[in-house]
């Protein structure tokens, strides 16, 4: 697997405090500091990416949710049985 082509630049300005603790840390995840920081700033844009995107319904969308959620559940046949028959090894 090759690594990916890494053509853009990112420059940011921090405090002394700041650049310590992103040291410290990166040293003790063995990563360099830009390794650290990109992998720190990765993951929390997925996850912010992420809890948008299941987050993100409209009110008709919301409330048919929430209404499913609440329902009972359907009841099938075949589950039943499987659910009150004995087991392979009982």
């Amino acid at each position: 697997m090759t690594a990916p082509v890494r053509s853009e630049k990112l420059e940011m300005r921090v405090s002394p405090e700041a650049k310590r603790l992103l040291r410290e840390a990166a040293e003790l995840r063995h990563k360099t500091m830009s390794e650290f920081v990109l992998d720190s700033a990765l993951a929390a844009a997925e996850e912010t990416v992420l809890q948008r995107r299941i987050l993100r319904l409209g009110e008709a969308e919301w409330q048919a949710f929430v209404e499913a959620l609440d329902a009972p559940p359907l009841r099938h046949a075949r589950m039943e049985q499987l659910l009150t028959s004995p087991g392979v090894f009982d």
